[in-house]
């Protein structure tokens, strides 16, 4: 079994420093869908843009790339039941007694130019002055100098800016998300019988508590995320 991933995104795929191999949370999941199977797993590494097209054209058979659902996307390709499920929150500085969503409406955030955070932040928070950076670095750097209020993006990805954060300058997320993205596993959409197996396998994981021994390796307490599950594999809602 081919399985697509980027393997630049950590935790989720990227190349172990000291053993040189590729690692994470997609890389495992895709290795339990092929262990279940009973088939070796090759793993190709494909840009965000090639996700999709590369999956299409049979040049791998999965797709497990921080592939998040959408409706445009779901008339390409199948989706697998949500094997991940990512909260998109705003992180702000402490100092700025913002707590609650509704309290940053109307002021300035921050998020990656041309993302789907960037589109859906402008949506959700129709009063905000949205303002676009380069990457996620950038956006925090903005938020550092005050030239934003906030700053949108996955749970994760702020986890990992608080845990850079100086203490002369502390930031916090506020707690509840501003709304959640589903991610699959993608699939061509004519392998039925595929799609039905890979289901139950990641069904599987979730009753026999594989798929949440693999979150909290990744992502749990022992982590330097300390990120808890929130969710459980179910389909995504269309």
């Amino acid at each position: 079994m081919v399985c697509g991933t980027l393997g630049t995104s950590q935790p989720f795929s990227f190349q172990d420093a000291s053993t040189r191999t590729l690692v994470g949370y997609d890389v495992d999941v895709c290795k339990l869908v092929a262990d279940k199977l009973g088939v070796p797993v090759e793993y190709k590494l494909l840009s965000v843009a090639a996700r999709v097209p590369e999956l299409n054209e049979g040049r791998v058979d999965i797709l497990a790339a921080n592939l998040g659902y959408s409706p445009e996307r779901a008339e390409q390709i199948a989706f697998s039941h949500a094997y991940y499920v990512s909260p998109q929150k705003l992180l702000v500085r402490k100092d700025a007694g913002l707590d609650t969503i509704a309290q940053v409406d109307g002021r300035r955030v921050g998020a990656t130019k041309g993302s789907s955070s960037e589109r859906e932040i402008k949506r959700i928070l129709a009063k905000s002055n949205v303002i676009g950076y380069a990457d996620s670095s950038a956006a925090y750097l903005a938020l550092q100098q005050k030239k934003v209020d906030a700053q949108f993006a996955s749970e994760l990805v702020l986890a990992r800016l608080m845990l850079q954060s100086p203490p002369t300058a502390p930031v916090s997320i506020i707690k509840e998300p501003v709304f959640m993205e589903y991610w699959g596993l993608g699939m061509r959409k004519d392998e039925t019988a595929f799609i039905a197996k890979v289901n139950g396998i990641l069904d599987e994981a979730e009753k026999d508590g594989a798929a949440a021994a693999l979150f909290d390796k990744w992502f749990g307490a022992q982590t330097p995320y300390k990120l808890e599950r929130g969710f459980t594999i179910a389909p995504i809602a269309e």
